[in-house]
């Protein structure tokens, strides 16, 4: 089992900066690859960014491509989005997901674990 928590979502202005992290629980943790997804108001969830579970391999949307970066320290158990250069469209409720795998995947419904979502609002 692993239980996903996020964090860092909030209000940030256009061109401006957020951190997410999501702290995993449970000694699998280290095991699973790890992907973050989105989901705006009347829209469909999305592949953000995955990272393998060693993470020497990472994948992006096009959408975020050059301006977030997905990374992970599994000595603390978390996974982080770095989110730069935010515009409006950013704007969904973020989650974080697992699949015991080492291999990550931009299908969220390969994943076995979510989180509960934190969400990001981009003002313009």
């Amino acid at each position: 089992q692993v239980q996903l928590v996020e964090s860092g979502g909030g209000l940030v202005q256009a061109g401006g900066s957020l951190r997410l992290s999501c702290a995993g629980s449970g000694r699998t943790f280290s095991m699973a690859a790890m992907g973050w997804f989105r989901q705006a108001p009347g829209k469909e969830r999305e592949f953000v960014a995955s990272i393998s579970r060693s993470g020497g391999s990472t994948d992006y949307a096009d959408s975020v491509k050059g301006r977030f970066t997905i990374s992970r320290d599994n000595a603390k158990n978390t996974v982080y989005l770095q989110m730069n250069s935010l515009i409006p469209e950013d704007t969904a409720v973020y989650y974080c997901a697992g699949r015991l795998s080492a291999i990550a995947s931009t299908s969220f419904s390969s994943y076995n674990y979510w989180g509960q979502g934190t969400q990001v609002t981009v003002s313009s």
